[in-house]
């Protein structure tokens, strides 16, 4: 999947994740795309509320190896 920004926070437990998620798409337009690479396992219940409260579309969701990957276009 094509995105406009990439995102690492692996290493980085909740809220961390979301925080820096919600700083980035702040700097994005409406319909851009942003890949978010994370290893906390608790940011997969996280990201599924964030993307419901704010509108932000959660296209995808992913997991490989204890590493879970999003793409979220912005609203």
């Amino acid at each position: 999947m094509n995105c406009d920004k990439e995102l690492d926070v692996r290493g980085l437990n909740c809220p961390l994740p979301i925080l820096r998620t919600k700083k980035s798409l702040v700097d994005m337009t409406t319909g851009q795309v942003l890949k978010i690479m994370a290893t906390d396992p608790g940011a997969v219940i996280d990201f599924q509320v964030f993307a419901e409260q704010t509108g932000n579309e959660l296209l995808s969701l992913s997991e490989t190896e204890g590493e879970f990957m999003f793409y979220m276009k912005k609203k």
